[in-house]
């Protein structure tokens, strides 16, 4: 719509009844309502989105990332309707989104694909069979699929054949498609794709890779340009491949050709994304270029306006995906009502969303909440961009996985570039409890928190007409260290003896974005009110600090803790979603490791184990039931 609106293009939104409300609603000069929120409802409702051009008078329309964008009969529909797809033509769509015909047309091309089978797989006896020829590992993939939809690892016939299942019931759901195909999983991979343009005059260009290595689930988590692995010659050779992929397939419009990479620089094709991607941004950043204007444009029957020659990388970009997730109950999906929202902003920051405050976060669409891009002149300097900008980025609410994104950048092994499909599996293989702070910076923290105090009860004081004191007791988790913290002009000093931090800001009590120069250095920390204490994050680290009076915190240490109630005997649900099946019954003898239940959330099923041997006692719940995070499903004797 940003562009839209720049090229003096009016726009009609389509919503469901859970997105009336929803910022690309109210952005739109009209919005048509097209069903209740179960997207195959309305959002995969090709007749209803048609009848909505029809009675809007719209003369095009621009599909997005999901739901219908690359369903070549959405696209026929339009064609006959006489209304313009911005996007492919049905055939392209097509022969690139069945993934099996795709791999058999780029290796017509010339090509480089992975080892595999690319016939459809009757059932998991044939898969298994088919692996033992491949050898394991191998990826189980959905014929019609995408966004880590349809796709499992398996090592072994027990993975595949529970891989098998879940993967074509999973496709089933999002494509209406279960058909699914194996290929030989390459170990310590890297994603980096290939994003090109084409027009209907025959001119085909590609504007250089992105890499999206950085995946969870494969779902995409941390996105690129340029990549830092690949060498001038293997990126001709990527771009030069992709384009004849693209004229290959009679390709028109915007699309990524995606590869997978081995350690030695050798690609195979993975699949093309006949529509723009999620993180077309950086790509947009690092070639000064709008994708989606170029889309218009060739829809429109333009040429491209310049050639391979005119295209050239300008700095580095990198996006992180903020998602309403919670990174420390295993990055289960969060929902709920974005109470505050406050992105960054800045030279070289750039945030796309389609939230403001006050949206809901609903259990029926995709959990993504903003894309945070830096773009700089190096890629460390976007780097560094990019870790200020996510300390700053305010989001109240649902969780969310902004100080998990903060961590990942934070790696030396990112820092470096050194990437691959597993690095979040290898960085944080007991998954993510937040990160530790190096005892200068806690420190930096602890001053930052004592300084906050000091502001909050000098506005107390002067309501009171009482004097603020200087002895203070600070604790933090189990250290506890005694403190002065004191005012000379605009430095506020917190001793704690063993060290000495000098604070200048101007942050006021309320503000959640804490800007200081802590002994002459400038910070950035979030900081909330926490009951006594304060909350104060920084770079994937959360601390809970008290800056209480001596006597206070001499009380509190005779507080008693409250225990917490045990719910071992319950098997409750880890998040909000749908209770799609559930495998055992009243009475049933239950082993270690044995399913229990599937919730679907979000569009990914999840598959709810046994942690012990036992015995059901209750069921408390039945398949096709709505859940709330923590509801009880089951219970054991």
């Amino acid at each position: 719509m940003r562009t839209t609106k720049r090229m003096g293009i009016r726009t009609v939104a389509v919503f469901s009844d859970a997105d009336a409300d929803a910022l690309h609603v109210r952005q739109a000069d009209e919005a048509v309502r097209i069903g209740p929120p179960p997207s195959a409802e309305s959002y995969l409702n090709i007749a209803r989105i048609v009848a909505a051009c029809r009675e809007s008078g719209a003369e095009a329309v621009h599909p997005g990332y999901g739901f219908l964008s690359e369903n070549p009969d959405f696209a026929a529909e339009l064609e006959g309707a006489g209304i313009v797809f911005i996007g492919p033509q049905p055939q392209a769509i097509k022969a690139m989104g069945d993934k099996i015909a795709a791999k058999k047309l780029a290796q017509a091309a010339g090509v480089s694909i992975v080892p595999g089978h690319l016939d459809a797989i009757a059932d998991a006896d044939a898969a298994i069979a088919i692996a033992h020829t491949i050898g394991y590992p191998v990826m189980i993939k959905a014929a019609a699929g995408g966004g880590g939809k349809g796709m499992r690892v398996a090592a072994g016939d027990a993975e595949l054949r529970d891989g098998f299942r879940f993967a074509t019931s999973e496709a089933r759901s999002a494509f209406g498609d279960d058909r699914v195909f194996l290929e030989k999983y390459i170990e310590e991979p890297r994603h980096i794709e290939i994003q090109v343009l084409a027009d209907a005059h025959g001119n085909v260009v590609h504007l250089g890779e992105r890499e999206c290595s950085i995946q969870r689930r494969h779902q995409k988590v941390i996105e690129e340009a340029p990549s830092p692995f690949l060498d001038a010659p293997t990126r001709q050779a990527m771009g030069a491949q992709a384009v004849a992929l693209a004229r290959a397939a009679g390709y028109r419009s915007a699309g990524t050709v995606e590869f997978v990479v081995d350690r030695n620089r050798h690609f195979y094709f993975l699949e093309m994304n006949t529509r723009l991607q999620v993180e077309h941004a950086v790509t947009e950043l690092v070639c000064g270029l709008d994708l989606v204007e170029l889309m218009i444009r060739i829809a429109a029957g333009e040429k491209l306006p310049f050639a391979q020659s005119d295209v050239s990388i300008t700095g580095a970009a990198i996006e992180a995906r903020v998602y309403a997730e919670d990174p420390r109950r295993g990055f289960l999906p969060s929902i709920g009502r974005i109470t505050r929202y406050r992105p960054p902003h800045g030279a070289g920051i750039r945030v796309d969303t389609g939230i403001d405050e006050g949206a809901e976060i609903s259990i029926f669409y995709d959990p993504m909440i903003a894309k945070l891009v830096a773009h700089g002149a190096t890629r460390a300097a976007a780097t560094h961009l990019l870790a200020d900008a996510l300390d700053s980025f305010v989001i109240a609410g649902p969780s969310h996985n902004i100080a998990f994104l903060s961590a990942v950048i934070a790696r030396e092994r990112f820092r470096s570039g050194n990437l691959s499909t597993g690095f979040i599996a290898a960085e944080f293989p007991d998954g993510f409890a937040g990160i530790a702070l190096s005892t200068d910076e806690t420190i930096r923290a602890i001053a930052a928190a004592g300084a906050a105090q000091l502001i909050l009860s000098e506005r107390d004081a002067a309501i009171a007409g009482a004097v603020v004191p200087e002895d203070w007791a600070i604790l933090n988790h189990d250290s506890r260290f005694k403190a002065k913290i004191a005012r000379r002009n605009e430095i506020i000093t917190v001793d704690l003896y063993t060290a000495s931090r000098e604070v200048t800001t101007s942050w006021q009590p309320g503000e959640t974005i804490f800007h200081a120069m802590i002994d002459g250095a400038p910070v950035v920390f979030q900081i909330e009110r926490r009951g006594i204490g304060w909350r104060v994050s920084r770079g994937g680290a959360e601390l809970e600090i008290k800056v209480l009076p001596p006597h206070a915190a001499q009380a509190l240490a005779g507080m008693p803790l409250k225990p917490k109630p045990d719910l071992s005997r319950y098997l409750l649900s880890p998040m909000p979603g749908l209770l799609v099946s559930i495998a055992v019954g009243e009475g049933q003898d239950v082993k270690a490791g044995e399913e229990l239940a599937v919730v679907e959330a979000m569009k990914m099923e999840n598959v709810l184990r046994a942690e012990r041997d036992g015995k059901i006692k209750r069921l408390h719940t039945k398949p096709g039931e709505s859940l709330a995070v923590d509801q009880i499903i089951l219970e054991f004797q």
